[in-house]
Parts: structure tokens; C-alpha cells; sequence
């Protein structure tokens, strides 16, 4: 059960698929593809790398201290081992790093344009970049530097720091499916249209939501995980006071606007 919550934070950032629809040239033909590659990699990243490194040593002879993968490459008479797993891990990384500050700068622009974010999140520079928003997420990513000050133990500060990312991404997988259960009563007419159904539809949404809520449960099992829980609901906080105090106001004064046009 203590590997549940790196096992759900491996997941994060799928939702980009999404995302990227307004960047690739043809979506109905791209993300299909996108999405359906989705399973091929996790099984040949993810699950067969463990069974390979299974095969050579039993799970409960794994040292949580030492690197599974450089004792494999070890025990295969590769003394290099370690280097090559810090370039992959490195690479990993920075890969992880360049989708986070693509996506978080991209949803910032298109919040400005929809006025759900201040304006200049919306401005682009010279060269078409919303620069605003990649410093925005930039300064925020070297916020985990910042917390090895505060909690010098590596591994903690990452479990503590992927642990409340998983709570935070559960909130957005969520809505995420509470709006696509929301999308196909209000507007049955377009989901019918669509040429790439969610298999399963509803009650697959309902389905993902219990595993959700399951997760929750196994995060608060743990003492590691459980202290990003009791942290996770003040960012939550500030998320509904934000949209009660700035947007729910500016909306019913948009709504009033149209009413009085018409």
C-alpha cells in the first residue's frame, strides 16, 4: 500500500492529451492515436520493467535505500550502471518538467482570454510565447528547491511533494469527470456528434470517481502520505474563496449585461 500513491503520481499529467488538442494540427485524427498509445506505453515502461526487475530479484528483497534497476544492471556486469540510470532519470525529468510548463503557461493564457486569470497571463511576447505564464509556472517549479531548506531529507520532501500532487490531481481528474457527466446531460446532441467516445461513458465516469475516492482512503493510511492530506484542503480553500469573491461575481454582472442587451 506504500507504493499506491507513486504508482497514481506515475499517471500525472495523461490529462495533457487534452491540452495539446489546440496545438496539433488534426485532433480528430492525432489525439486518437495519442490516447490509444497511452496503454502501450505504460504497459511496456511501467509494467514490463518490473517484471523484468522481478524476474532477477523478489519484491521483498528490494532495498528501499539502493536503486532496483542499477543493482539489475549490476548484477549483468554493467559497473556504469548508476550513471546511466542518473542521465535517464535526468532526462525523465526534465521531459516531466517541459509538459508541466507547457501545459500550466498554455491553460494561463486560455483563463486570461476567457477572463478567469489576470490579463497578463494573457499577453504573448515577441515570439508568440505567453512569456507571463512560463514565468509564473517557472517560479513555482523552483519552489522545490526551496523546500529542501525546510525539509533536508530527500525522500520525504518527495514523498511529501508527490504525495500532495496526487491528492491535488485526483481534485482534477475529478472535475474533470464530473464535468463530462455535466457535458453529456446538458449537451447530449454534441456527444452524439463526437467521432471518439469515452469507452464505457457514464458509468465509467462513475467508476473513476469511487477510485478516486479509494485512493483518498489509501493515502490516509500511511503517516507519510497522510500529512500531504491534511495540507491539500488549504489549497482547495483558496481555490472555492477565489471563485466565490473574483469569478462567481463577474459572471452574474456578464450575465446581467447580456440580459439588458437583449
Amino acid at each position: 500500500m506504500a507504493g499506491f500513491q507513486i504508482a497514481v503520481f506515475a499517471f500525472v499529467g495523461v490529462e495533457l492529451v487534452g491540452t495539446t488538442a489546440a496545438e496539433t494540427k488534426d485532433p480528430q485524427k492525432n489525439l486518437p492515436k495519442a490516447i490509444n498509445a497511452i496503454p502501450v506505453r505504460i504497459i511496456l515502461f511501467y509494467v514490463l520493467a518490473l517484471f523484468i526487475v522481478m524476474s532477477v530479484t523478489p519484491w521483498d528483497h528490494i532495498r528501499a535505500d539502493k536503486s532496483p534497476f542499477v543493482e539489475l544492471f549490476l548484477n549483468a556486469g554493467i559497473p556504469v550502471s548508476a550513471i546511466i540510470m542518473n542521465l535517464v532519470v535526468l532526462s525523465s525529468v526534465m521531459s516531466s518538467m517541459n509538459s508541466g510548463v507547457f501545459s500550466t503557461s498554455r491553460m494561463l493564457f486560455g483563463l486570461s482570454k476567457d477572463g478567469q486569470a489576470p490579463g497578463a497571463f494573457g499577453r504573448l511576447s515577441k515570439r508568440a510565447v505567453p512569456s507571463n505564464g512560463l514565468i509564473f509556472s517557472c517560479t513555482f517549479i523552483m519552489g522545490g528547491a526551496v523546500l529542501q531548506y525546510f525539509v533536508p531529507n530527500t525522500m520525504e520532501a518527495f514523498t511529501l511533494v508527490s504525495s500532495l500532487c496526487v491528492i491535488l490531481f485526483i481534485s482534477v481528474w475529478s472535475l474533470i469527470m464530473v464535468c463530462y457527466l455535466r457535458y453529456r446531460k446538458l449537451r447530449p446532441e454534441l456527444h452524439e456528434k463526437s467521432t471518439f467516445k469515452m469507452p464505457g461513458g457514464i458509468w465509467m465516469s462513475y467508476v473513476v470517481l469511487a477510485f478516486m475516492l479509494f485512493t483518498l482512503v489509501i493515502l490516509a493510511l500511511e503517516p507519510d502520505t497522510l500529512k500531504a492530506l491534511y495540507v491539500s484542503p488549504v489549497w482547495l480553500i483558496i481555490l472555492g474563496v477565489t471563485y466565490h469573491v473574483l469569478y462567481k461575481p463577474r459572471m452574474k454582472r456578464l450575465g446581467r449585461e447580456l440580459v439588458n442587451d437583449h
